[in-house]
């Protein structure tokens, strides 16, 4: 097993769900097979217009040959293991390159760079997890490959004690570490504003007065990807997870007839009656999501 690199970009004629599936041709099987029951991180390229860079995290379950297109093969994810970074990584940071597998001998960017499936080193892969996920100190250790502590781009030091690489994989997988990811990844999204009033409050401390809301619960099998995320106010969320509020496939919001003052609730929605959605097309909510919200939560 290794870990890996998946180029993937939103406008792109394959057949991605990042969360779910990522399409490949016959070409790149062998390099994908690699990472088969291993991790790996998602690159959007450089070539696109605002570039995320290194964006997510997830772990390949299988590799299967496309049922539906010859010579196509699907990396199948593994489900509830995609994260997006809540801190996404450029492809060249800070005057180097993250992914230093990518250099040649001479220290140039190779063709390497361009192979949209390819394996990483461990140090390169712990590298990327590092600057991705943010808050250090909570999430991951920093340690390398034979122990050595990774701080940005600053030379591999001794670190004070060794974990192992699939202990540090594990916690991946941990709550606190997906909640937090989850909230940085939607508010960003959202500009941390709410997506049904409209308004965009920071406190005098600088923090963004609204919540990463989940429109499938996560103990209802909700994915922790934007797609399945509003950012919220307190009051909003409370009403949207009690069914009071929902949305419907155009997006307009729907005030529940249950709802004990009907003409405070609609005063509080944003002048377009519709939830205020991220620019990317990619980061708004699937329908999927909305209409199990609708019709698991939702009081008609």
């Amino acid at each position: 097993m290794a870990f890996g690199i998946f180029m993937h970009r939103a406008d792109a004629i394959y057949d991605d769900v990042p969360a779910e599936r990522y399409q490949f041709p016959k070409q790149y099987l062998s390099r994908a097979k690699q990472c088969e029951g291993d991790w790996i991180v998602y690159l959007e390229p450089s070539k696109v217009a605002n570039t995320k860079g290194y964006f997510a995290v997830a772990r390949v379950q299988e590799i299967i040959a496309d049922p539906g297109h010859e010579g196509m093969y699907i990396a199948v994810i593994e489900p509830g293991s995609y994260l997006d970074f809540g801190d996404p990584v450029p492809f060249r940071y800070d005057g180097g390159y993250v992914e230093r597998g990518v250099l040649n001998e001479h220290g140039r960017v190779s063709g390497r760079a361009q192979a949209a499936v390819r394996t990483i080193s461990d140090p390169d892969f712990w590298r990327i997890i590092d600057l991705g996920l943010g808050d250090r100190e909570a999430i991951l250790p920093r340690v390398g490959e034979q122990g050595a502590q990774l701080v940005g781009f600053a030379e591999d030091q001794a670190a004070f004690e060794t974990i192992p690489v699939r202990e540090r994989v594990a916690q991946l997988m941990t709550r606190a570490l997906r909640d937090r990811n989850f909230r940085k990844t939607v508010l960003r999204a959202y500009d941390a504003r709410c997506a049904i009033t409209g308004l965009k409050l920071i406190n005098g401390g600088g923090r963004a007065e609204v919540e990463a809301a989940h429109i499938r619960p996560v103990e209802r099998d909700g994915p922790d990807i934007v797609s399945n995320g509003l950012a919220l106010s307190g009051t909003a969320h409370w009403m949207f997870d009690r069914g009071l509020v929902g949305v419907d496939d155009d997006h307009r919001i729907l005030v529940s007839r249950q709802a004990n003052d009907r003409d405070a609730v609609e005063g509080m929605i944003n002048d377009s009656g519709k939830i205020i959605a991220p620019v990317r097309m990619a980061e708004r909510p699937r329908l999927e999501f909305i209409r199990w919200h609708r019709e698991n939560c939702f009081k008609h």
